[in-house]
């Protein structure tokens, strides 16, 4: 006696996609477009960020014009714009430190979203 054994999908949905998994996809597409152009912003930033506190560990040894020629260097060379190469650099003698830090924005156009970013990025080191 052969038995037939039950099947648990119908048998018109072999092979196709569902909605649902079309869905998800077209949502994982877009979480990763997004993330990857508001995650370039960040990226940049901390670039800079870490080029001032390298600067910043070596400043007992260096003027501030080699650090803000240094720093300048590395924002152009990743594509900030120009405001973030105002740096501004204060030697401090009680306590004694060195702060860096500069000011700029970046704008991120996106569809459905449009959203200037506004970074501060700041070192400071004891010397």
């Amino acid at each position: 006696m052969v038995r037939r054994l039950a099947r648990s999908r119908p048998l018109g949905r072999r092979g196709a996609s569902s909605t649902g998994c079309l869905f998800s996809l077209l949502i994982f597409v877009a979480v990763l477009y997004y993330g990857v152009n508001i995650g370039e912003v960040y990226f940049r930033y901390y670039r800079l960020l870490d080029e001032m506190q390298t600067q910043a560990q070596l400043a007992a040894a260096l003027d501030d014009g080699t650090i803000r020629r240094r720093i300048q260097a590395t924002a152009q060379d990743i594509g900030l714009p120009d405001q973030a190469q105002n740096i501004k650099i204060v030697r401090r003698s009680s306590p004694r430190e060195i702060v860096i830090e500069s000011e700029y924005s970046e704008a991120v156009h996106l569809p459905l979203f449009n959203h200037t970013f506004i970074f501060h990025p700041k070192a400071t080191q004891p010397l």
